[in-house]
């Protein structure tokens, strides 16, 4: 929590999306997205970075990416606690560059008038739910600082820590972690869907978003009566955090662009990009839809029904039905007509080809009457009011998505808690030294479902030193896993016969470490003042570099008609204003920010009789000729 924050203030739900985020709250109104001032409530998941060090979020930053291609970043949620080998695959579509940061972490490299800038995409996701934060603080008239966020429910322990530690950098407490199909099925239950029906049913819900695939199969139990709990009980989930509406977007940017994006600009890549993703959704609409995309060298002109685009994205569907054959085996035993509802969830959701083969599959036609873009949003409010004590009478039991263990000799992976375990959870078990008199034990920690460390992907490794020598076999150490609501992971180790200990919460190799995130949060406030001024600065060269423009075009037309003491004095100010934009823009740390401010209302006031010259100049221009 940030310092000072009261622990009384409201616990908003918060959809951190590949494509769009959003922000919910459930109060006594039940649960509802909070709307920008605009009245929207997606949040595009874009952020760009400017040459004056300005950052912007969402809409303006989405609506001209495609200007400052290399220096806009989307799909930033793709990256999240991955490796630069993990990202390889995306690297040729995104116009931005991806490059290997500490541990090859995958980190963002921005270059703007010859600085550069490296991101993690911890931070450029921080900027996203600040954006949020600030808009629910705005709405609900108090100062927000507590969330429930949502995740893919295939995120593994790195890619929730990351996401736990952008919350952290926008100044907020990460109440709980929630798998994003749970969230669904809370709003399913207790919000939008809500039902009288006292049975218990299975629902599965298919989540098809902007980055990843989850399905889930839940057992939910309404109260019989008031004053009873319902309980939401999550049986088993599978998916796919590199399986989402990105991907079907690149299916069809290779199909129209019939080779390689990589040799794309990035320019041309973002324009791409977004032409293939507009066809993409029109085809959802229609029949058939045409593309012109106009490139530095070459314009695209292709008209694709939507049979084409079903044959390009049916593989990626195919894929999709097999995790959910999978979490149907896991839960079920194989029973997929035991499914009483499929609840739909995520963007993609809206292609009709989906719709059509999740219905054959599960033999039910799906559910769709909850929003799929807010559905998500709508569970983590529940969730958060469930916490906050507002909401009574829920119980949310989730499960972790991908076993755990440790690596033993010979490079083999002893579980200690596996897959679809109901969180929290703990396990324990004893282990011993393979090597006489060996002083020290690494315990390297390991997430997946192979039977082999190396088809397993490494979470962490830690030592624990100074235990006595002794005979191979005597040590006694016991590990022990805890995982906890949110589906994060604490390791103890304890050699019973020395009373050595070792105790952390995983930070993966490939994570901001615990140092890196008190550092940012540190610099955060240690530099709020001054990243205040940088922005009020950044402001008043965009604003006065327009005033130049304007006035000093007048200036120039109309200066000889001026009376000389106006005319000396609006050249002394022109000058003064532009002298102060050319030594910000060359260091903004030279400037004095009230002094620009003062700069520039100086132009404004003595530009006012060069305004009034122009109005009458014109208007006698424009009178008719005899």
């Amino acid at each position: 929590m940030a310092d000072g924050a009261p622990s009384t203030s409201p616990i908003v739900g918060i959809d951190l999306g590949t494509t769009n985020s959003l922000v919910a709250i459930c109060d006594e109104r039940g649960p509802r997205v909070i709307e920008d001032e605009a009245g929207r409530a997606l949040l595009p998941s874009v952020v760009r970075f400017d040459d004056g060090g300005g950052v912007w979020v969402g809409h303006e930053a989405k609506e001209r990416a495609h200007e400052f291609a290399a220096t806009t970043v989307s799909s930033v949620k793709r990256l999240m606690g991955r490796s630069l080998a993990d990202v390889e695959s995306d690297r040729a579509f995104l116009p931005f560059q991806v490059v290997a940061g500490e541990h090859e972490t995958a980190r963002i490299r921005i270059v703007l008038s010859g600085r550069e800038d490296v991101f993690s995409p911890q931070e450029v996701s921080a900027m996203i739910l600040r954006s949020l934060r600030e808009r629910a603080s705005r709405a609900l008239g108090t100062e927000v600082s507590r969330a429930v966020i949502t995740v893919p429910a295939y995120f593994d322990d790195a890619q929730r820590q990351a996401t736990r530690d952008a919350g952290r950098l926008a100044g907020l407490e990460v109440v709980r972690i929630v798998n994003e199909p749970t969230a669904a099925a809370l709003a399913y239950g207790l919000g939008a869907g809500r039902s009288e029906e006292k049975a218990e049913r299975l629902v599965a819900v298919y989540d098809f978003g902007g980055g990843t695939f989850d399905v889930s199969i839940l057992r939910i139990t309404p109260a019989q009566r008031e004053g009873e709990t319902s309980f939401f009980e999550v049986l088993a989930t599978a998916g796919d955090t590199r399986l989402g509406g990105d991907d079907a977007d690149h299916l069809l940017l290779e199909y129209l662009l019939g080779s390689d994006p990589a040799s794309l600009s990035p320019t041309d890549r973002r324009t791409l990009s977004r032409d293939a993703e507009a066809l993409k959704r029109e085809l959802s609409e229609r029949e058939s839809a045409s593309i012109e995309c106009v490139l530095s060298e070459r314009t695209i002109r292709r008209t694709v029904d939507r049979a084409e685009y079903e044959t390009i994205l049916r593989p990626l569907v195919d894929r999709t039905l097999a995790h959910c054959r999978r979490a149907i085996s896991d839960a079920l035993k194989d029973r997929a007509a035991a499914i009483d509802r499929v609840v739909m969830v995520g963007g993609m959701t809206r292609t009709p080809l989906i719709r059509r083969l999740v219905g054959e599959f599960f033999g039910l036609e799906p559910y769709i009457a909850v929003d799929p873009d807010k559905v998500v949003a709508l569970g983590a409010a529940v969730q958060a009011s469930i916490l906050s004590g507002k909401t009574k009478g829920a119980l949310l039991l989730d499960v972790i998505p991908l076993s755990l263990g440790v690596e033993t000799v010979g490079g083999a992976v002893a579980k200690l808690i596996v897959r679809n375990t109901t969180v929290p959870a703990r396990a324990s078990e004893f282990f011993s030294t393979s090597v006489d008199n060996q002083t020290s034990i690494r315990l390297s920690v390991f997430q997946g479902e192979r039977e082999m460390a190396a088809d397993c992907r490494k979470l962490a490794e830690f030592h624990l030193r100074g235990i006595p020598p002794m005979p191979a076999g005597i040590p006694q150490l016991e590990v022990q896993f805890l995982v906890d609501s949110s589906g994060v992971l604490n390791v103890s180790a304890h050699e019973r016969r020395s009373g050595k200990r070792a105790l952390l919460q995983v930070i993966p190799n490939h994570g901001l470490t615990r140092e890196e995130v008190d550092r940012m949060e540190q610099e955060s406030f240690v530099h709020a003042r001054e990243d205040m001024t940088r922005h009020r600065i950044v402001d008043l060269i965009a604003n006065s570099a327009l005033d130049l423009k304007w006035i000093g075009e007048r200036f120039d037309r109309y200066k000889d008609i001026l009376e000389a003491e106006n005319r000396v004095e609006l050249q002394a100010r022109i000058e003064a204003l532009r002298g102060f934009v050319e030594r910000a823009r060359a260091d903004w740390k030279s400037v004095d920010a009230d002094e620009f401010y003062h700069a520039k209302d100086r132009l404004d006031r003595a530009s006012v009789r060069l305004q009034e010259v122009g109005i009458a100049m014109s208007l006698k221009e424009s009178r008719p000729k005899i």
